[in-house]
């Protein structure tokens, strides 16, 4: 791999993982890293300029997917609904 080439890809790595990082929920986060990091390794030791070239297309999408991914997921998760509810028989409102 020429050099340019493997900054390109240790730079769109590094840029996945952090962008993976914000996800919000603990689940997503870690899923999200690992399926970077397994794939990342699943590939080093490629060898072809256009596989390498494919992969790091693919990547970018991906990184693109999760940019535009975060800040939804982030909006949902802080606009959760919230039910009141009271038991039968009360006529209170309790801090709804």
């Amino acid at each position: 791999m020429a050099a340019s080439s493997r900054a390109q890809v240790l730079d769109l790595y590094r840029a996945m993982l952090r962008e993976s990082k914000r996800f919000g929920a603990y689940s997503y986060r870690t899923y999200a890293i690992r399926r970077i990091r397994d794939a990342f390794r699943e590939n080093k030791n490629v060898k072809d300029p256009a596989e390498i070239q494919a992969l790091v297309n693919k990547a970018k999408r991906d990184l693109g997917i999760i940019r535009r991914q975060v800040p939804t997921l982030l909006w949902v998760q802080s606009r959760r609904l919230k039910i009141c509810w009271e038991p039968p028989g009360l006529s209170y409102r309790r801090g709804c």
